[in-house]
This record gives C-alpha cells, structure tokens and sequence, in this order.
C-alpha cells in the first residue's frame, strides 16, 4: 500500500481541550460525528469520571475511538504531555481545538492579581502550550487543523470581564500570528468567536437577564453549543481547506 493510501485509510484524529462539557463536548461530539477519533480533555482528576463517560457514549454513538487525557493546558509541560498520549493512543493528531477556559469576572477597580493571571494563564497561554506542542507534529506531516476558541467579548470587550476580554483578544492576536507562520507547511489556524451560548457559565444569570441579552441580538435568542460545533466541523473540514487567519463571529447578529 503506497503511503498516499495508507495515510488516506488512516482514521483523523481531533484533540479537543476542556471537552467534558459545554462548548467543547459539543465540539467533540460534532467531530466525532464527522469521523474522527478524539482525545478529550479536562484540567482535573475531579472531572475525569464526567469526561470518561462523556467519551464513552460518544464512542458508543459513533463508532470512532476515544481517549482522556487529565491536563493543565496553562502548564506547559502538561500539554506536551497530553499532545504525546493524543497520538500515542491514537496514532496522530489532525486537529486540535482549543476551547479549554475560564472566568473570573469583577470591575478592574475589584480585580485582583490573581484573577487577571489565572484568566489570561488559562484562556490565552493555555491556548498557545497546546498549539506549540501539536503545531510541532503538524508542521511534521504537513497537515494540521488549529481551531482557537475566541469570544465576540474579544472583540468588542465587555465591562467587568477586563481579563476576559484580554484573553480572547490575545487569542485572535495569537491566531492571526500562528497561522502566516503555519500555512507553508499546510497547517490551518482559525478562531471561532461565540456569542452569549447556552452553557453553565449563561445558565447563572436570572431570566430577566437572559431575556435582555436576546433583545441584543439579532436571532433573538442564545446560541446553543452545537451552533459553535457545527462552526468547529467545517473549519475541520475538507472544505475548509482555503480558509486560515479568521476570526469568525458565531453569534447570532448580536455584532452587527
């Protein structure tokens, strides 16, 4: 078998960072849909049991093959480390989505320290560690899909997220960088820039609250997960493949 065949038999494989809920279970559930085999990720051994069944069923929907790796992504030596198991136990790593993130949210006047270090350590260093390590094995192969999870608060800014809005502008600015230095070795960089979507961190506001944020936009409604999953399938996608450098606002109007 020559090896074009070969690597065209070879099942693709998807790392997704932060997949046991949310955004990124979404993420890895549309992929997985798509074909390819995923190596799940949570920053804790307290998150695992959730993460293992969530990939579980997964794996019984679909039929592909699934792993979970306990890392860190804002610790370098982690992500190497969760890079490595990806293709140990999967053979390679095809596409990587960084959704993995937190929230600290005050007024700057209220902020400490260690919430702006902990945001930006996660969201935007945590982003660069994994697309360090897997943009090494991509540049390899000369294929690779990197796909960065953004947020419209990056774009625009927010009150009372300074830290936030820090980190998923950094990610875009990271994303705009990767992707000149990446695209002569094949290896896509896109960010995917949400708007208010459907998750536990939305969940915690009243519906008075909700209601009013729905007035802003567009659609009129909150986006759900899978309106950012099936974003993540397409840039995963073949059909994707002219596409890098982007930052795609998936937000239902409300930027317009």
């Amino acid at each position: 078998m020559s090896d074009d065949v070969q690597a065209a038999c070879t099942p693709r494989v998807a790392l997704v960072t932060g997949s046991g809920r949310g955004i990124g279970l979404a993420c890895a559930r549309r992929l997985a849909e798509a074909g390819f085999n995923i190596c799940f990720n949570c920053s804790s051994e307290g998150s695992r049991a959730r993460t293992e069944e969530a990939a579980r069923a997964i794996s019984e929907d679909t039929g592909v093959s699934t792993c979970v790796c306990v890392a860190d992504v804002a610790n370098a030596e982690d992500a190497e480390r969760m890079v490595a198991t990806c293709a140990q136990e999967l053979g390679s790593i095809d596409v990587l989505v960084n959704n993995a993130g937190i929230t600290r949210d005050k007024l700057v006047s209220r902020m400490s320290e260690e919430d702006f270090d902990a945001v930006i350590d996660v969201n935007l260093k945590g982003t660069f560690n994994c697309s360090k390590s897997a943009a090494k094995r991509m540049m390899k192969q000369r294929h690779g899909r990197i796909i960065n999870m953004s947020s419209v608060v990056g774009v625009f800014g927010n009150a009372g997220q300074a830290n936030y809005a820090a980190s998923k502008a950094g990610v875009i600015g990271l994303t705009k960088a990767l992707s000149k230095e990446l695209a002569r070795r094949n290896v896509t960089v896109n960010a995917v820039a949400p708007g208010y979507i459907e998750t536990d961190m939305t969940a915690a506001l009243s519906e008075e609250q909700q209601e009013s944020i729905a007035s802003h936009i567009g659609l009129g409604r909150l986006g759900s997960p899978e309106d950012i999953a099936n974003m993540v399938g397409f840039l995963a996608s073949d059909g994707a493949a002219y596409i890098t450098g982007q930052v795609i606002c998936v937000d239902g109007g409300m930027s317009l």
